[in-house]
């Protein structure tokens, strides 16, 4: 399938998997969150999520203009279908016109509802508040359940809290795993 904006002299990217695993992560989150939507009647909710995968599938459109691999090309494919299905419910004119431009057979509104992967709704880093004297000062990026070692280590060497130790050691060190560093100064 060839994509509009993308260059048909554009070489195949070396790195297959660059990109790929966080659209497809946003594209699934997205169809859920809209599906959730819709079935509460939250219909602004589910535009706003709409719009969620919209904005990051183009910024993933345009880093391919410069080449691209086919796990790229299968991941866009899959957003943007994705992504033409869930407007279907809202803008039905729009859908079935871009659905026939895709080049997909039938109509968008006989098409069956997008299947969400649970194994794309996960998060395998989580995002970790670091506080000193339970004062917040920053935040760590982790793999989730990452050993206690690590994490004290990465908190202490984030500046905010280097400053605030000012080259003495911590009195203590608490750790919620997963959650919150709290360092006694």
């Amino acid at each position: 399938m060839e994509f509009k904006g993308l260059r048909e002299d554009s070489q195949p990217a070396r790195d297959s998997a660059a990109g790929v695993e966080d659209l497809l992560k946003t594209a699934h989150r997205a169809v859920a969150a809209v599906a959730k939507d819709i079935e509460g009647l939250r219909f602004n909710r589910a535009v706003a999520q709409i719009y969620e995968l919209a904005n990051p599938l183009g910024k993933f459109q345009q880093a391919l203009e410069s080449g691209y691999s086919a796990a790229q090309l299968a991941a866009l494919d899959d957003a943007v279908t994705r992504l033409v299905q869930v407007v279907a419910p809202m803008m039905p004119h729009l859908a079935e016109t871009c659905w026939a431009e895709l080049g997909k057979p039938g109509l968008v509104s006989d098409a069956p509802w997008p299947i969400v992967d649970p194994a794309w709704l996960v998060d395998d880093s989580v995002v970790i508040a670091i506080q000193v004297n339970g004062k917040r000062r920053g935040e760590i990026t982790l793999p989730k359940g990452a050993p206690a070692d690590l994490v004290e280590k990465q908190a202490l060497n984030l500046d905010a809290v280097a400053r605030m130790l000012d080259g003495k050691a911590p009195r203590k060190v608490i750790i919620v795993p997963d959650r919150i560093v709290n360092v006694v100064v």
